[in-house]
């Protein structure tokens, strides 16, 4: 199990457990699950089905941005990495 942690530049950071092997699509629903999104605020207020939109989740670090299929292990991530959180 590793701790990451996401900035995302408005002042809020979010630390993340996670496993290695884990993709970066899973990292992004395990962000969205404790950051949330308007979307998932406006259906919880609806009463529907909540859906907290990782696809609108983008990481990055320096020029990199990170794809989806491909776990965190693949791309070198360790414990006490540092990700910059951008909304699309």
């Amino acid at each position: 199990m590793i701790e990451i942690t996401v900035n995302d530049r408005l002042g809020k950071k979010v630390r993340i457990k996670c496993n290695p092997t884990d993709k970066i699509e899973d990292l992004k629903k395990l962000i969205a699950l404790q950051t949330g999104t308007r979307q998932a605020y406006l259906q919880i207020l609806n009463d529907q089905s909540i859906n907290f939109r990782p696809d609108k989740i983008q990481l990055k670090k320096w020029n990199i941005i990170y794809k989806d299929n491909i776990t965190l292990q693949d791309y070198e991530i360790h414990d006490g990495f540092n990700f910059e959180l951008y909304y699309q």
